[in-house]
């Protein structure tokens, strides 16, 4: 395995820092990759890499002890040596930086056993470990590089910092109430506060996804093969459950845990400590499983959902971490009535001017890619569909994103494989934990169908259908594939209701998981049944959304299509497409909003209007909404 960098000791000086353990075992990690890398250098200069090997070899922590207690160095060969290793210092600051995985984690019990110590409290002491580390480093290297006269003239500061990828703060794994048979897990220190760096892009053994994630007919996980010191967890609240994720240590996979951080909100310390049972477990990473072993399994004695990723190179993609614990996060909300939508979700914060004009006064992500409907009765007793939302954060592609929506991400972002070429990804936060977490009525419902062009004349959403026929669409689930996964680029494919994860059956109507597509079954029936009581009452609209995102790429859309269509060519069409439906959906929701303040009372001075809208991957959830900020000049909050 090849180990990350994992600093527990707390170090204030210089001196103490070169003394430390973590400085050695970085050190030695360093010099083995330098001599690696000149191996493989030109057989031409040989003599110059032998002689700097040999160099390198003979470098230990304490030549920069003693270098930093040497003051000023006479000339000679004294100082060259000297030089030489504040160079070589220098490169390993760089390589930190850089190339290397850092966690810098503190135990923090005292947020369980005491009540003046809070999760804010946590964060705060977990940012302020990570500033005083990176100002350490910094003031480490300029003291080394300073003593041999390399750090005059112009001091460049501005931008340079040396924060670890990870700043943890963490809990004993014995405060969680995990059942008998997973108590291998309560080694595993819980984080329950992070502070990440943003603005890193990690490149991974694959940038896309291939093998399907399904229900397995065993337990995946094995505890007598289970070394609790190679991995990290983190507790996370997605959707209404708790579900822990356990990512192994070693490069490839420790890279997925800012990601995890920057997607999904914190589980709340109050229930763990309360004692609160986990919902699921995920384990991404494991050395140990075999390649059966990839898919989640309901464990009914221990009522707990078992979520495994083998550690294959070909599995090593961020997907194979977002996509399974929204898997578990679904197959929870099935077995639970509810029903998962593969969607994106936006509540319009809608007012009204003095001539009762409709306006959308702000825009709040409720979901990205995944969120779920339940029915609650209200005041009235009648049943009403109410969205939650899982994510706080997407996990954007960024090839249909424009210039300025990129640079919008800037400074929040954790990104994967952006020299990749396609499906170059970015992980941005979009929403608050409030509002991801708060139940709003769902009043418009529709379907991205990705590849129909539409002429710049129509409108781009249908909702002049029946509520069933508008179920159609999501059963049949069509869209155009932009090749992230195993289908190729422009292919068209089904997929049951946009694959809410896992997949129920497949496009010839084969059930694939029997027993959850039976609860699927019946709990769409319920659903179907209040959505016709208020489509016959004017309180929800369901129908197709055509955002036109794959269409320049759709095989069977010809050149002559693509022009009729209003598009001077293919490529054109990703860009202007989603604005299209974004401009026609702005027009819907206005029409929404006087329709429900003449239900409420016309006094009404605002109120929401939620919109979702469901669909496989690339088919325009994401990219309609930054149209949308675009056109009407608002933030997603």
């Amino acid at each position: 395995m090849e180990s990350i960098l994992e600093i527990r000791e707390g170090c204030v000086t210089p001196a103490q820092l070169l003394k430390s353990l973590p400085f050695t075992r970085f050190l030695e990690r360093y010099k083995r990759e330098y001599l690696e890398d000149l191996v493989h250098r030109d057989e031409r200069y040989r003599n110059e890499w032998e002689h700097r090997s040999a160099f390198v070899k003979s470098i230990r922590a304490r030549d920069f002890l003693a270098l930093l207690h040497a003051g000023k160095i006479a000339e000679g060969d004294a100082l060259d040596r000297a030089r030489e290793l504040a160079s070589f210092f220098d490169g390993g600051f760089h390589h930190f930086r850089t190339r290397s995985y850092s966690r810098l984690v503190r135990l923090q019990n005292e947020v369980i056993t005491q009540e003046d110590v809070t999760s804010a409290v946590v964060k705060g002491r977990v940012t302020e470990k990570a500033r005083d580390l990176s100002e350490l480093l910094l003031e480490t290297r300029r003291a080394l590089l300073d003593g041999v006269g390399l750090e005059e003239g112009t001091r460049r500061t501005p931008g340079l910092n040396a924060f670890p990828n990870v700043t943890a703060g963490e809990v004993s794994g014995h405060y969680f109430n995990l059942p008998p048979d997973y108590m291998a897990l309560s080694h595993v220190p819980l984080t329950i506060a992070a502070d990440i760096q943003t603005g890193v892009d990690y490149t991974t053994p694959s940038n896309k996804r291939a093998k399907p994630f399904y229900e397995l007919g065993h337990n995946p996980f094995r505890s007598e093969t289970f070394n609790a010191e190679e991995w990290v967890a983190v507790p996370l609240t997605v959707g209404a459950w708790l579900i822990v994720a356990y990512i192994h240590k070693s490069r490839g996979c420790i890279e997925m845990e800012p990601g995890l951080l920057n997607l999904f909100p914190f589980a709340n310390v109050d229930e763990i400590s309360a004692g609160r049972k986990p919902d699921g477990i995920f384990l991404f990473g494991d050395p140990n499983a075999a390649d059966e072993d990839l898919g989640y399994w309901w464990d009914a004695e221990n009522e707990v959902l078992v979520g495994l990723v083998p550690n294959r190179d070909e599995l090593k993609y961020f997907g194979y971490c977002k996509k399974p614990v929204l898997t578990l996060h679904n197959v929870l909300a099935i077995r639970a009535g509810d029903i998962p939508l593969h969607c994106g979700c936006t509540r319009y914060k809608m007012r009204f001017d003095e001539a009762g004009a409709p306006y959308i006064a702000e825009m709040r992500v409720k979901s990205d890619d995944m969120g779920r409907i339940r029915l609650e009765r209200g005041d009235d007793a009648q049943q009403r569909p109410i969205f939650y939302g899982t994510e706080t954060g997407a996990f954007a592609c960024l090839d249909g994103f424009s210039e300025r929506a990129k640079m919008q991400m800037q400074g929040r972002e954790v990104g994967y494989n952006r020299t990749t070429g396609s499906n170059a990804r970015q992980i941005v936060p979009v929403s608050a934990d409030t509002e991801v977490r708060a139940g709003h009525q769902l009043d418009v419902l529709l379907y991205a169908n990705n590849f129909r062009l539409k002429s710049p004349s129509e409108m781009t959403v249908d909702v002049d259908m029946s509520v069933m026929d508008a179920v159609a669409h999501f059963r049949l689930g069509e869209r155009v594939a932009a090749g992230s996964t195993q289908t190729f680029r422009g292919a068209r494919e089904s997929s049951y209701w946009a694959n809410p994860f896992p997949l129920l059956q497949d496009p010839q109507g084969q059930i694939l998981h029997p027993e959850l597509h039976a609860i699927f079954q019946d709990s769409e029936d319920r659903f179907i049944k209040v959505f016709d009581k208020l489509s016959a009452k004017g309180e929800m609209l369901l129908g197709v959304a055509h955002s036109q995102l794959m269409a320049g790429a759709a095989a069977d859309n010809s050149d002559a299509d693509i022009a009729a269509a209003g598009f001077t060519d293919r490529e054109s069409v990703e860009m202007q497409g989603p604005e299209h439906l974004a401009r026609d959906l702005i027009v819907l929701i206005k029409r929404v909003a006087l329709e429900k303040r003449a239900r409420l009372g016309d006094d009404a001075k605002s109120l929401s209007v939620t919109v979702a809208i469901v669909g496989d991957s690339r088919t325009g959830k994401s990219e309609t909404a930054e149209k949308m900020e675009g056109v009407l000049d608002l933030t997603l909050v």
